[in-house]
């Protein structure tokens, strides 16, 4: 049984959802076995099937499992151990969850940004991305320098509404980027330069003040951080 990843204060699906992953990790599923039927959920985690349904839901959102139509859920990618080990117990769910709020704020903000930055903002921008190269080629943590880059397009937007929605997120994002360096890290050395190329693309498109592909490359540079959550593919 998987009861104790159920703790008070916590939704009931962000529960399901933590213990689901729990039961892959301890199951050791691997990318296309099978998860048990919902009924079977329901019973290993004393929910209903709304709440079950609800935790798969944001489990197919986050690219963890996938649903297949009459025939249950699969498992898509089983979560990096070292995110697993990361994460703050019962708060996976609520924690990639921000993946998709900042979908919405930093892609948008992205595409105001090259239209309204200023030549300070550009600059603080080109700096925060120096900054960020330097950590990430010297193996020290990055998530600080990673932020800072971020923060200063928000900055750029010329809203502070967009700040205030961003630093409203800044506990989560800032542990998804620690755990996205920490994790990448473990790899190829190529990941830790994709990475890097991923924030290139974003400054280069704010400098040349193209707000579709500003907004774009952040939109891709954000998807590929949540896959670098996930085993290596």
């Amino acid at each position: 049984m998987f009861g104790h990843t159920f703790m008070s204060g916590l939704r009931r699906a962000d529960q399901a959802y933590s213990g689901i992953v729990e039961y892959i990790t301890a199951q050791h599923l691997c990318a296309g076995d099978r998860l048990p039927s919902e009924v079977r959920l329901t019973e290993l985690f004393d929910v209903s099937r709304a709440i079950v349904r609800e935790a798969l839901v944001r489990l197919a959102a986050d690219g963890i499992t996938e649903s297949r139509r009459g025939a249950g859920s699969y498992v898509k990618h089983t979560p990096s151990d070292r995110m697993i080990e990361k994460a703050r117990t019962g708060k996976l769910s609520a924690t990639l969850g921000t993946y998709e709020v900042r979908f919405v704020i930093e892609a948008e903000a992205a595409r105001l940004a090259a239209h309204r930055r200023s030549i300070q903002d550009m600059l603080d921008i080109d700096t925060a991305l120096e900054t960020l190269r330097a950590a990430l080629t010297s193996g020290r943590p990055a998530h600080v320098e990673d932020m800072d880059l971020h923060r200063h397009i928000i900055v750029a937007t010329a809203n502070p509404a967009f700040l205030a929605a961003f630093d409203a997120l800044s506990d989560d994002v800032d542990w998804t980027m620690s755990a996205g360096v920490d994790i990448s890290r473990t790899r190829s050395p190529v990941v830790i330069e994709a990475m890097m190329r991923e924030h290139e693309a974003i400054v280069d498109a704010i400098r040349a003040e193209d707000g579709d592909r500003a907004s774009l490359s952040m939109r891709w540079h954000l998807s590929e951080g949540r896959k670098r959550l996930m085993p290596a593919r």
